[in-house]
């Protein structure tokens, strides 16, 4: 990399090292895609252990156990899975419609919750959700991985410190295609379907991190047939003048970049923005000043686990980088959304 006269350098990742985090019992419901990937990420890169897997089916629960967490229990039902003593946390991992009733079951149960985004199809079932944790007295996060990679970190701390000046500019997209050909799920209401649950929250989250306040939120999509949302532009203002645009959809394959842009510079994350990547720093005549390339090269959910099982360890009862406060936020902004879109789902 050429160096130029601009000293400007990004600022090192301060992320603990997932390794070091005490290894803590969990319990996981529904053992789909997104459980197996936890898991595998928790096996390779912490000490955190799985004891017992949740599912409507048992044989299903068995082959999970079988594959990715020998030794556990297999549950026929979640009510089993909750009550097992053994269990310190439950990883809830369930279609965005069963996110609100698992993760009260479990935190009914005495139980801490890291509960897959969406947190949960609304911010009325989401502040339910924290409620109730924070009057049983247990440790509820939602589980937005992304937030506690090195990257993330990389990029916070270059425009807290002022690296690329004043923030101006923030876009980033994640389309990929899952309609219609994709899981089932994500084409029914009634499981809380469509693009922004599953996808825009990336990067929806993503800007939120680096914006306190949005003051307008301006959305403009497509419907499927069945009445989700299959594409949407989201426009979100700030008050000193930030504006970000997040773009979502489940039709095609965009290039899931991310570009934080200031006054003296910009970041431009490569794709996929979210995983473990690369952070370029470049002035305003487009020279390249520094950049980080991350470390790890695996779907890194383990660094939401750790984050997880040291906070629990501590006594802490939410996550300073994804808090209650944050998490409404961002699902505040999602029920805008969908609103100026018209998305309902079943029973709200």
């Amino acid at each position: 990399m050429t160096r130029t006269s601009d000293d400007r350098r990004l600022p090192a990742p301060s992320t603990p090292d997932p390794q070091e985090a005490p290894g803590l019992a969990w319990g996981v419901i529904a053992p789909g895609g997104i459980a197996r990937t936890f898991a595998s990420a928790i096996g390779a890169e912490t000490q955190q252990r799985i004891v017992a897997v949740g599912s409507r089916s048992v044989e299903r629960a068995q082959t999970f156990v079988d594959e990715l967490a020998p030794g556990a229990t297999a549950y026929g039902s979640y009510d089993a899975l909750v009550a097992d003593s053994s269990v310190d946390v439950v990883y809830v991992a369930s279609p965005h419609s069963e996110h609100r009733d698992h993760a009260l079951a479990a935190i009914r149960a005495g139980k801490h919750v890291l509960v897959e985004k969406a947190f949960t199809r609304n911010a009325t079932e989401a502040r339910e959700v924290f409620d109730a944790a924070r009057e049983a007295g247990v440790f509820c996060m939602e589980a937005m991985w992304s937030r506690f990679l090195p990257h993330y970190d990389v990029v916070r701390r270059a425009v807290d410190t002022g690296l690329i000046g004043d923030l101006k500019w923030i876009a980033a997209d994640h389309g990929q295609a899952l309609h219609p050909d994709g899981p089932q799920r994500l084409s029914d209401p009634a499981l809380a379907g469509g693009a922004l649950l599953d996808l825009g929250v990336y990067p929806l989250s993503f800007a939120a991190m680096l914006v306190p306040e949005f003051t307008t939120v301006s959305a403009r999509g497509t419907l499927t047939d069945e009445g989700v949302d299959e594409s949407e532009v989201i426009v979100l203002t700030a008050a000193d003048g930030v504006v970000a645009q997040a773009a979502t959809t489940m039709a095609t394959q965009t290039p899931n970049t991310a570009v934080v842009a200031g006054t003296k510079g910009r970041l431009e994350i490569d794709g996929w923005f979210y995983f473990p990547t690369r952070v370029r720093l470049l002035a305003n005549d487009g020279q390249l000043l520094d950049e980080y390339r991350s470390a790890d090269t695996i779907h890194a959910l383990h660094y939401e686990a750790a984050e997880a099982a040291r906070l629990i360890a501590a006594g802490d009862r939410e996550s300073p980088l994804m808090t209650h406060a944050e998490t409404l936020r961002v699902m505040d902004l999602m029920d805008e959304v969908r609103r100026q879109l018209g998305v309902v789902y079943p029973g709200e």
